[in-house]
């Protein structure tokens, strides 16, 4: 069972802005998802392109609160979508439990 001890954080920015923002020494331990696609209608099917609810969905899912994430994208016409995009690399990514598998399952998919 998943622990709801700590958090996530998502850090909402344009792209454009994107490495301004993240050079800014953010506070916690930093980690960035593995590969997924994205599927809002800005930048469907491109990889590493997650709008914020994306990214925290897919975390979510990843981190075994499927239904959460679920509940998540509810609101969103594409939101299920994401999820039906990445089933197979979100499953296989909720399975993992090293950085080494990680990097494998992303070559895998990716």
């Amino acid at each position: 069972m998943p622990s709801d001890r700590c958090g996530l954080v998502a850090v909402d920015c344009s792209w454009e802005r994107a490495q301004v923002v993240f050079g800014t020494k953010l506070l916690g331990t930093g980690r960035r998802l593995p590969a997924l696609l994205a599927s809002n209608p800005v930048n469907y099917a491109k990889l590493h392109k997650l709008s914020s609810v994306e990214a925290l969905a897919g975390a979510l899912y990843i981190l075994g609160f499927k239904d959460e994430a679920g509940r998540l994208l509810a609101p969103f016409k594409w939101g299920e979508n994401f999820l039906t995009l990445n089933r197979e690399p979100l499953e296989y990514y909720s399975k993992v439990g090293t950085a080494e598998e990680m990097s494998h399952a992303e070559a895998q998919f990716f």
